[in-house]
């Protein structure tokens, strides 16, 4: 994996430790504003191991919010196409 990308995971990672899963959204948006900005795309498996990644400690109510509200995400940025 690009060293940047792992740096920019790794930060999303230090900065969701202890929080809700719905105060994560915001966090993986900055992520991936910030990676835009500098001309970086994850791929789907990348984005996979990232949500996994943000999901551990979670509880499983928490980790399905979050599928849920990745999942309205997805539906989302599919329409803009």
């Amino acid at each position: 994996m690009d060293p940047l990308k792992r740096e920019l995971i790794k930060t999303a990672a230090q900065k969701t430790d202890g929080k809700a899963g719905k105060d994560l959204v915001p966090v993986m948006l900055a992520l991936i504003t910030s990676a835009n900005k500098r001309g970086i795309r994850f791929t789907p498996e990348e984005f996979s191991l990232i949500l996994e990644i943000l999901k551990q400690g979670k509880s499983k109510e928490e980790q399905a919010q979050m599928d849920r509200t990745i999942a309205m995400a997805r539906n989302f940025m599919n329409q803009k196409r």
